[in-house]
């Protein structure tokens, strides 16, 4: 027997039990970052990222944040501020992380230049790193 949202309704309210309407899910952060380290296949805790918008010929820095103990930056858009369609980049700041853990890197920054097309979307970016390489692309 198939049972729906409105014959539940209908069943609570004769009941004398009030039905309540679902809620709209808070609003999704539209951006998030996560580094994984290739050498060890762990999380990379922090790495300071920057995220920036292309304005004219600038790049105009939006918002940062450092990754946490799961190398992961949750919500890297910032909260008062609409997401539009544009150019953005993410600038992972590698060189800094490697200085700190007295390794020699190859790339002092990452910048991963990618297109928001629609508001409303959530745009994962992924980071696959090691002193020497790195890989990227869009997640979800």
């Amino acid at each position: 027997m198939k049972i729906s949202y409105a014959l539940i309704a209908t069943l609570l309210m004769t009941s004398g039990v009030a039905a309540v309407a679902a809620q709209p899910a808070a609003a999704k952060n539209p951006l998030s970052v996560h580094v994984l380290n290739l050498q060890t296949g762990q999380p990379t805790a922090g790495i300071e990222v920057e995220l920036e918008q292309k304005q004219r010929d600038n790049w105009v820095k939006l918002a940062s944040g450092v990754t946490d103990n799961n190398g992961r930056i949750r919500a890297l858009f910032p909260q008062k501020k609409t997401a539009s369609a544009g150019n953005y980049r993410v600038v992972f700041k590698t060189g800094d992380f490697y200085k700190k853990t007295n390794q020699k890197t190859f790339f002092p920054e990452i910048p991963v230049e990618f297109n928001m097309e629609a508001s409303g979307e959530h745009y994962h970016i992924p980071l696959l790193l090691s002193p020497f390489g790195y890989s990227t692309y869009r997640g979800n």
